[in-house]
């Protein structure tokens, strides 16, 4: 019987309004009311970020809770907002430009994974990613039977069973990646497993997922998702062949340090929507074309760096909230009722936590890894978050899974990711699980023939050259243990830091971190691959990428864990042209102040003046003259025991000049003074200086010199005789009541009074400086108030404001 019911359709929305003024309420047009949804929902996400803050809690889990608040789940409960602010005639304009933001962002993803890093994946990696798959896999079909005979009923088995085997199998790569670097365990062992491992699982779940979307798409014939997975295959095995090439072209047109031509970036851009077209009238999904394209981009070089900046931050930063509202609108928790749905998500979450952990903790231990370990690693590949809630989106958008089925759904993500960090944090402590007896803080050891381990720091490639050459005269004979050196690339995470800069940077599956294959198009690829070959010398390349506030606990914390002796930090200034210091970047400054504070052993600040020039200089060819001031304590005493290590090297020369001071040549005023100063540290230094003469009667590299002094006057004068040197070697804060006098106006009152002078214009020198303090457990005194924040110069504040407004 027919109905004699009449539907009106509301006419389209228009995309702009005329304004109020004119009559027009901007709510009922699309541009407008698209502000007004972005708006609230930025506000809403980011209120939430700073909420979740102190439970170091990813971005994502704001996000994707954000989403769910403001829709049918909780604001949403309200009909008048929700019809206003969210109707359904401006969904299609919402869900179109938060898919446009997620094609892109899957680029990204694809630009985070490095075929040839999977290539190289362990075999201890590679099991664990498989278990982490399989298990988890086969657990979410076996739950998929129970969801289908209660709340799923009448939907297609085989497209159900993949999409809920996916769902629950999936790491989320670019959020593990996040959590990693937050959890400053992105350089430990853990890190680097559980990135390895969750590359090999991300590109499984893709090709499962493209089968479980080819499967979904056909109501008509079988045929018909053959069809759609055959032109699939033809449309990436095509990619395969001819992206490439051309990437590899447009590469080598983009070297290093010059910016990218924007053609380039429009044409990669142009060819990712192109390649989503394709996709999608295949019938896969659009997201998939965009993700192949990301993955056959080459990962090194400028290229790759321009593509992330120029997306990234519009594509995180605006659309990727769009698209955790555009879920958060489907998901409805109201239709989560009685007593057998809450079991059901109860049995959904057990499922997907007990089979990753269980089979990620299992296949861990057979590798030999600590159960503690294997442990976290569990709780890390358990990590969901943006990734499923994509899988979960297409499995609804094809009718795969219904509104209930959804909602367990995406609850399971949000409580698999929530629990992530607590737990690791719970359970991983890096610095504890250490067994091994830290012995060697300092240079100065009653066994010098042991190994010395060094911890070595840089900011760019600006320092490499002078670092490598401190290196080399840092060699000694090389008896018994030799110099092992531990390099460490000082990176900012910031809020727009992505996944592609953590893992190439920092996981390298135990390999070194250079590329034999592209080692021209690297500066500090070149220069560590040369001096590790040429000089036998062991180099453990790291990477800390952490915010300013909290990079001194990864220096000093992996410092710890690699047992060195002594860290080498990059002074905050580089020399310009005309000799003269300019502030490289204001916050490196506030860093090395925390590691003196702080660090585990002895600390080097380094000032480079360009040590040997701009290259590599040879065992063969070294030829260096470095003077070492002793005036006691110390600082110093740690000092002139590197500079006696340095004169092992056969191209070194030590000039160990030591201050005395004459009471003769003392004013009165100062008398009283230098008493009060007495041998409180007399006694080690005499000690200490006696075997020091001993070593140079048996050493002719070393020329020891006493010079006696009774004001600040008499020491710059002998300080001036060696500015032909080509590094001096100093305490940080020399134990005497003469060189407190340098120190009224410094600049920079953590090089100490010594190192100021060194690096004051009227010192005109071309040679560096390395201002050394010796561990000694718990600073005090001067030592300490000299690091102190409020030490900081009128002229240094003057000089870093002025280099910001640059």
């Amino acid at each position: 019987m027919a109905s004699n019911t009449t539907v009106t359709c509301l006419p389209p929305m228009k995309a702009t309004s005329n304004g109020v003024f004119q009559g027009d309420n901007p709510v009922h047009h699309a541009l407008p009311l698209l502000i007004i949804q972005i708006c609230i929902v930025l506000a809403l996400t980011r209120l939430l970020a700073f909420l979740l803050r102190p439970l170091r809690q990813p971005r994502v889990i704001a996000e994707i809770v954000g989403g769910v608040l403001l829709g049918p789940s909780a604001l949403g409960r309200n009909h008048k907002y929700l019809h206003a602010i969210f109707p359904p005639r401006s969904l299609t304009v919402l869900d179109t430009l938060a898919n446009l933001g997620l094609l892109f962002f899957l680029f990204l993803v694809g630009l985070e994974l490095d075929p040839k890093s999977l290539r190289q994946t362990g075999k201890k990696a590679l099991s664990i990613a498989l278990a982490g798959i399989s298990l988890p896999f086969g657990l979410g079909v076996g739950a998929s039977f129970v969801l289908r005979a209660t709340i799923s009923q009448g939907v297609s088995q085989g497209p159900f069973l993949i999409f809920m085997g996916v769902a629950l199998s999936i790491t989320a790569f670019p959020v593990l990646a996040r959590i990693l670097a937050e959890l400053k365990l992105l350089t430990t062992n853990v890190g680097r497993i559980a990135m390895s491992a969750a590359a090999v699982n991300d590109v499984a779940a893709w090709i499962l997922l493209a089968l479980a979307v080819a499967l979904s798409g056909t109501g008509r014939s079988p045929l018909v998702s053959l069809w759609v997975f055959l032109c699939g295959f033809g449309f990436i095995l095509s990619c395969v062949i001819v992206c490439p090439v051309v990437f590899k072209w447009v590469a080598r047109r983009c070297p290093e340090g010059e910016p990218v031509d924007e053609i380039y970036i429009c044409a990669t851009l142009g060819a990712v929507l192109a390649a989503g077209l394709v996709t999608d009238i295949i019938g896969i999904h659009a997201l998939f074309g965009a993700f192949v394209m990301g993955v056959l981009v080459p990962k090194e070089g400028a290229f790759a760096g321009a593509l992330v900046e120029k997306v990234e931050d519009i594509v995180s930063g605006l659309f990727l909230p769009l698209y955790f509202v555009s879920s958060g609108l489907k998901t409805n928790v109201a239709t989560i009722q009685g007593a057998q749905s809450w079991g059901l998500l109860a049995l959904v979450i057990f499922t997907a936590c007990f089979g990753k952990i269980f089979g990620t903790v299992l296949v861990s231990l057979c590798c030999k890894v600590r159960f503690r370990e294997a442990l976290t690693l569990g709780f890390l590949m358990n990590t969901k978050g943006l990734v499923e809630l994509i899988v979960l989106n297409i499995g609804k958008d094809r009718g795969v899974l219904n509104d209930q089925t959804f909602a367990i759904m995406v609850l399971m993500a949000l409580f698999t990711t929530f629990i992530t960090t607590p737990v690791v944090v719970a359970i991983y402590k890096p610095a504890e699980m250490a067994k091994l007896e830290y012995k060697y803080r300092t240079i100065q050891r009653k066994e010098p023939d042991t190994q010395l381990r060094m911890f070595i720091c840089f900011h760019s490639t600006r320092n490499i050259p002078t670092l490598i050459n401190l290196m080399e005269v840092s060699r000694g004979t090389g008896k018994k243990g030799g110099l092992r050196i531990y390099a460490m690339h000082l990176m900012e995470l910031s809020e727009r830091s992505s996944a592609i800069l953590m893992v190439h940077k920092a996981r390298n599956n135990g390999l070194p971190f250079w590329n034999k294959v592209n080692s021209d198009t690297n500066q500090v690829v070149v220069a560590f691959d040369a001096f590790h070959h040429l000089s036998q010398v062991s180099i453990r390349p790291t990477t800390a990428i952490s915010p300013f506030s909290s990079m001194h606990e990864d220096i000093c914390t992996s410092a710890e864990r690699k047992m060195a002796a002594i860290i080498i930090l990059p002074f905050h200034k580089h020399q310009r042209v005309d000799g003269h210091f300019e502030t490289t970047r204001a916050d490196f400054r506030h860093v090395n102040r925390r590691v003196l504070e702080h660090a585990p052993c002895s600390v080097g600040i380094l000032v480079d003046r360009g040590l040997g020039g701009p290259s590599h200089i040879s065992a063969s060819n070294v030829n260096y003259t470095v003077t070492a001031f002793f005036f006691g304590g110390h600082d110093d005493r740690e000092a002139l025991s590197y500079g006696a290590l340095m004169a092992e090297h056969t191209g070194i020369r030590l000039n160990a000049v030591r201050f005395i001071v004459d009471s003769k040549l003392i004013p009165d005023s100062l008398t009283l003074d230098v008493k009060d100063e007495s041998a409180v540290e007399d006694t080690s230094d005499e000690e200490f200086l006696a075997e020091f003469k001993q070593r140079v009667l048996a050493d002719g590299s070393i020329k020891y010199e006493e010079v006696g002094v009774g004001s600040d006057a008499d020491i710059v004068g002998t300080i001036f005789k060696y500015n032909r040197s080509n590094l001096f070697i100093i305490g940080r804060m020399p134990e005497c009541r003469l060189v407190a006098a340098f120190d009224k106006k410094s600049e920079c009152p953590e090089l100490g009074p010594v190192g100021n002078l060194l690096i004051s214009p009227q010192f005109k020198t071309t040679a560096s400086v390395l201002v050394v303090q010796q561990y000694r457990g718990q600073l005090m005194g001067d030592s300490l108030a000299s690091l102190k924040e409020e030490n900081t110069s009128d002229t240094e504040a003057e000089e870093a404001a002025s280099q910001e407004s640059r």
